[in-house]
């Protein structure tokens, strides 16, 4: 069974619904409001566990309601929070959510997220050097996540980096780095200079672009592979890179190939993408398995 370490954010969701989006100044009338569990590091973790994987968590949370409902969901789902901490210096983050026509559109707000620490990551050693790969994104302070990949770069521990949110980073934490996932928007932001090709063709077998309904792309070292996602109508896209992550997590410390473990990330995510919420529209192994798509080779257990 895949041993799963995910560094990140947890949060809670705020999601309306509409028909439009507001103007500047307007005042529309929303069709559905609900909360959700988020934070995509905690989206990552939920993807992998339902999908196999054996997860631990490393994160921050206040000392709020908020907090304490978010480290309860990790466990309910059998995510080990051994090295989930509660601070009392900010309120648990919070993503804002707005979903029209089966798109989201988020304000995120790290609150605790921010008070992750060096130490705590220390602390945390033992349980990083038992992964099989650690996942960390954008929604953790920039120290953390050079102290997280430099740690498992110097002991030989694979690692997911998902650049999500888009920021800034120095381009060495890339050469650190197993596996490297921005979608297109964040490539842009990343990799101005370089065309996509060229971006792919300089991290090969890293660099792994998510597109959307376009698929996923990347270079296997001699040609770029074109990965094609399933087809399928969204209710809602909120978490669906968060589940591709997840579920190429699982795929791959589970002995598949590069391709079949995308096209496994890419069946995952689009089984998400029509149930509303993040972490609700996840789906479990099972519900993979009775999908007409998947594949009888990949032999996840």
């Amino acid at each position: 069974m895949s041993k799963i370490t995910v560094v990140g954010s947890l949060s809670t969701d705020f999601v309306v619904s509409a028909n439009k989006r507001p103007d500047v100044g307007e005042t529309i009338i929303g069709e559905n409001f609900t909360t959700t569990f988020g934070g995509k590091g905690a989206n990552q973790a939920v993807a992998a566990v339902r999908l196999g994987g054996t997860v631990s968590m490393i994160g921050t949370v206040g000392s709020d309601l908020f907090g304490k409902e978010i480290v309860s969901n990790l466990e309910n789902n059998s995510i080990n929070t051994t090295f989930v901490e509660r601070v009392t210096q900010k309120p648990s983050g919070s993503a804002h959510i707005t979903v029209v026509d089966g798109d989201n559109s988020i304000i995120y707000i790290p609150g605790a997220n921010d008070e992750i620490t060096e130490e705590q990551i220390n602390l945390a050693q033992s349980r990083l050097e038992s992964s099989d790969v650690v996942i960390i994104q954008n929604e953790t302070p920039l120290n953390i996540i050079e102290q997280v990949i430099q740690t498992c770069y110097e002991k030989g521990i694979k690692t997911i980096y998902n650049p999500a949110p888009a920021k800034k980073i120095d381009r060495k934490l890339i050469e650190k780095v197993t596996y490297f996932t921005p979608n297109e928007s964040e490539f842009k932001l990343l990799f101005p200079e370089l065309s996509l090709s060229e971006g792919m063709a300089k991290y090969p077998n890293k660099l792994i672009v998510t597109m959307g309904s376009k698929g996923v792309y990347f270079n296997d070292g001699e040609k770029e592979v074109q990965v094609s996602s399933y087809k399928v109508k969204p209710l809602d896209t909120t978490g669906a890179g968060d589940t591709f992550n997840g579920a190429f997590g699982v795929a791959l410390t589970s002995g598949l190939d590069m391709v079949s473990s995308i096209r496994f990330g890419n069946l995952a995510a689009a089984l998400s993408i029509q149930k509303f919420g993040a972490q609700t529209g996840m789906p479990t192994l099972n519900e993979l398995k009775e999908s007409v798509y998947y594949e009888k080779e990949w032999d996840i257990k």
